[in-house]
């Protein structure tokens, strides 16, 4: 008899369309952060760009603040992880909705909105702390009830939140500014060599490496065995 091993068909097509809804549970993180996100005002994203759609489309400022805001929650500065994350991360490509931004256009959407960005983090996390929710991701927040009214306690919460968004934002930019010097811009670093990406001649340079390999360790074998 055979081994019992579930089949594993990497080319089977979706028998029907699939919905990017059924690819998270829905008390997942990404469904609270867009939910939280699309509560806010976010006109101060949207006029800085043209009116009269003019121009090369840009990507939804709703969209890629969500996806900085999941990002940084989750532990994920880097703008080059963070594009990576948008092709092999289930939750990232359902915030992107399978788009995938480079690390330069999410780099220069977090630089030119870094007032706006930093307020909208404000927000969200103050939003959590007076829903009650103590940690968002990897960041814990106050679980001190802001009021409508600025009491001292509210103040200090936010204060305390707003310390954190700041220090994500540097961190970000650090992560981001350390990255461009070692790898250089454009490049994210993590990219398989241009003559391995195709399966066909990849398959084949494997073959041929482990072939000599297979070799060499003959070739060790045998040349151990005369010494001895």
């Amino acid at each position: 008899m055979g081994y019992n091993f579930v089949g594993v068909d990497r080319d089977q097509p979706f028998l029907l369309p699939p919905s990017l809804t059924d690819w998270l549970p829905p008390d997942h993180l990404a469904w609270f952060v867009l939910d939280a996100v699309a509560e806010l005002d976010l006109s101060e994203f949207v006029k800085a760009y043209r009116a009269d759609g003019r121009g090369g489309a840009a990507h939804d400022p709703s969209m890629m603040a969500g996806l900085l805001l999941y990002a940084y929650c989750t532990g994920v500065v880097s703008s080059r992880k963070i594009e990576a994350a948008c092709q092999v991360d289930v939750a990232f490509r359902v915030i992107a909705g399978n788009l995938v931004p480079d690390h330069t256009t999410i780099a220069r959407f977090r630089a030119t909105h870094a007032d706006a960005l930093a307020g909208l983090f404000t927000q969200v996390l103050a939003m959590c702390a007076e829903a009650g929710l103590v940690k968002v991701g990897t960041i814990a927040v106050d679980g001190t009830k802001i009021s409508v009214s600025a009491s001292l306690d509210a103040n200090r919460t936010r204060e305390a939140i707003m310390k954190q968004v700041e220090e994500l934002i540097a961190a970000a930019e650090a992560a981001d500014a350390g990255e461009d010097e070692v790898f250089g811009a454009g490049v994210r670093g993590d990219e398989v060599p241009a003559d391995l990406r195709d399966r066909t001649s990849r398959r084949a340079r494997l073959a041929a490496a482990k072939a000599r390999l297979d070799g060499a360790c003959q070739d060790f074998c045998v040349s151990g065995l005369v010494s001895v």
